[in-house]
């Protein structure tokens, strides 16, 4: 089973020996008995990240294991959910939110510059399966966890996600093999229901006392996707 353990700002789901596939900037593949979810103070600027991760990290005694996700969210409002083979711990925060609007909804009041920035808000997911999954098995479950949390942001709050949202999920390479894990995989299934479940209890514990913006343009960051693409047929 894949554990999890708060301390002092530093969130870590763990399972030794699990193969993990993140995003963000301590992302790929790799074997590691743990990954971790961070949180970063108000105003945080600092470029050197992996010496900062490993700084929180020994600070809250833990070793160094795996990838490192970092968000702006109190870890207070961190909440998980499990279901079947599957662990899933989330942190929600919508500061710098992103909106892909169809033609004929674009809003071109928010501002829309893109370009790299430190975590703000974020929301993060930790994803863990005592199944046993392939690379390309992994893969699938992190487009399936990232579909989850796009669909259930988009029914709550009406933005995709984040300027800076990443995920980290991880298997079991010893468990039982799942050869597919889409959202009609039994392990897939799991995966939408623990991130429906920690994305809700997140967003309702990290908002309990202020509003959920509405637009882009009421929060203090985010972008608002209006550039045109050159549509063609292949």
């Amino acid at each position: 089973m894949f554990e999890t353990r708060r301390v002092d700002g530093v969130c870590r789901l763990a399972s030794e020996g699990a193969r993990w596939l993140a995003t963000g900037w301590d992302g790929g593949y790799r074997t590691a008995d743990a990954a971790f979810n961070v949180s970063v103070p108000t105003g945080f600027e600092r470029t050197d990240l992996d010496s900062y991760a490993r700084e929180r990290l020994a600070a809250a005694e833990f070793e160094r294991a795996g990838p490192v996700l970092l968000t702006g969210v109190d870890l207070v409002h961190a909440r998980g959910a499990r279901a079947g083979s599957v662990t899933v711990v989330a942190t929600v925060g919508l500061s710098n939110p992103a909106s892909l609007p169809i033609a004929a909804d674009r809003s071109f009041g928010a501002e829309t510059d893109c370009h790299d920035q430190p975590p703000t808000g974020t929301v993060n997911l930790l994803v863990g399966t005592t199944r046993a999954l392939t690379d390309g098995t992994l893969a699938t479950l992190l487009a399936t966890a990232v579909e989850a949390k796009t669909a259930i942001l988009q029914s709550l709050t009406g933005f995709t996600g984040t300027t800076s949202d990443a995920v980290a999920v991880g298997c079991d390479p010893a468990g039982d093999p799942a050869a597919f894990a889409g959202s009609g995989t039994e392990v897939g299934s799991a995966v939408r229901a623990c991130v429906r479940d920690t994305i809700v209890g997140s967003l309702r514990v990290r908002y309990a006392d202020e509003e959920i913006p509405n637009t882009v343009a009421d929060a203090a960051h985010g972008v608002v996707t209006d550039r045109e693409a050159e549509p063609f047929q292949p």
